[in-house]
């Protein structure tokens, strides 16, 4: 175990009360950063999570030459980026290995200078995630692209407005494919696209500074080039996955917990689940959704899917709950090839969790025990801060680098509905 680290402190056992919100959402902002550089006028993005993510790309700008002020308004943190004076097209490496989110900037970058180059990108270890989509669509759209040495080049006098087909609704690729198509010649048609939120949000961003865009929400996306893009204002949409986890931590404590700046709609396929779990879940209008949890949770089965479905962020929060839940639940894992990593070190506070390949039988048992254990990735994180708070005794959560990177003032926020935790260094 690692000694002399930072680690989150969780003692179980206690009802989470009351009321909170989530940040702005990670999987949004950032590749609405990423779509900054496409004008040179000033983006003034409002409601951005303070999560280490989003500095990591405000670090990547900045080296691209691009001017980002921070400052805070009620609705959290405001960025104003402008990149009239972007002067680089080269990603470093020791940033895109920080963060896979990196390769949003491969379109813009394409679009607005015409030539990209970046290491190829990093994050959470959960699996082969390849980049074949994003290439494939921008060479269709014009682009000569090399993979050389570790690193991805793309150039383009023009980018071209073609039709492109996804075998898979990836979402990364969609938007990059959708932020590269703005300004290209032409109508670009994105067949097979991602129907997440996020994309939606995107597109609205894109809209905001003069592009044209439309079918986001839908399989079918349309974008006709403009000639240029300028400045606006955007306020990013609250994150679904911070969201979700909040009412996971509520329905395993069999809280009471009012979470207020919440888009119902975007959490539904987890309320669902949720419910089936014997939560009780009340949409009580005006972004205001209240969980209630029981006694002891319903075990159920678990598939994830893209949106509409159980998102594959939700899945390991999912397990979490099944650990402590009445009778056996299977979880399905159909996006990640690698996503089963908490199942270890929840085995250490006594889960019982038998993985095969795609699929986890977790046997609910009646209590958990406090244990020291180490976040492999983000969302596993949480699902591991989530069993603490109902395992007997302390449990240390290391690892805290990889929740921070999408979740913001996760102790705070948990303390102040009456959990047990604190961050502290050994």
């Amino acid at each position: 175990m690692q000694s002399g680290k930072e680690c989150l402190r969780v003692v179980g056992g206690r009802r989470l009360v009351g009321t909170t919100r989530p940040g702005g959402a990670k999987n949004a902002i950032l590749p609405i950063l990423a779509a900054t550089v496409l004008t040179r006028e000033t983006c003034v993005i409002r409601g951005v999570p303070a999560i280490r993510d989003v500095q990591v790309m405000i670090e990547i700008l900045r080296r691209l030459g691009v001017k980002v002020r921070q400052e805070e308004d009620a609705s959290g943190l405001v960025l104003s980026v402008s990149a009239a004076d972007l002067d680089s097209w080269e990603v470093r490496e020791d940033l895109t290995r920080e963060m896979r989110s990196s390769i949003f900037l491969m379109g813009p970058l394409l679009g607005r200078l015409g030539r990209v180059r970046m290491a190829y990108p990093g994050g959470c270890a959960i699996g082969p995630r390849p980049i074949d989509y994003h290439l494939r669509g921008l060479a269709h759209m014009g682009a000569r692209v090399e993979e050389r040495h570790g690193y991805i080049e793309a150039e383009a006098a023009h980018l071209l407005g073609r039709e492109i087909y996804l075998d898979f609704p990836s979402v990364g690729a969609t938007e990059n494919l959708m932020m590269a198509a703005v300004l290209a010649r032409g109508t670009t048609i994105i067949r097979g696209a991602a129907r997440e939120p996020e994309i939606t949000d995107l597109q609205n961003l894109l809209n905001a500074m003069g592009a044209r865009v439309r079918g986001a929400g839908l399989d079918v996306i349309r974008v006709e080039g403009v000639g240029r893009l300028h400045g606006c204002e955007h306020t990013v949409i609250p994150d679904r996955i911070e969201a979700g986890s909040l009412m996971a931590a509520a329905a395993i404590t069999g809280g009471d917990v009012r979470l207020e700046g919440v888009i119902a709609e975007h959490v539904e396929a987890v309320s669902a689940k949720l419910t089936e779990m014997g939560a009780e879940i009340v949409d009580e209008g005006d972004g205001a959704i209240r969980v209630r949890g029981p006694k002891r949770l319903k075990a159920v089965d678990v598939k994830t899917l893209p949106y509409p479905g159980i998102p594959t962020d939700m899945q390991p929060q999912f397990m979490a709950l099944a650990t402590v839940a009445d009778g056996t639940s299977v979880i399905t894992e159909t996006i990640f090839e690698n996503r089963f990593k908490q199942a270890e070190e929840l085995r250490r506070m006594g889960a019982q969790i038998k993985v095969v390949g795609h699929t986890a039988v977790v046997q609910g048992v009646d209590r958990l025990s406090g244990a020291a254990v180490s976040a492999p990735a983000l969302r596993e994180g949480m699902a591991l801060v989530l069993a603490g708070l109902v395992a007997d005794g302390e449990t240390r959560v290391y690892g805290t680098e990889h929740i921070d990177r999408g979740y913001e003032r996760l102790e705070a926020k948990l303390r102040d509905l009456g959990a047990d935790v604190e961050r502290i260094v050994e």
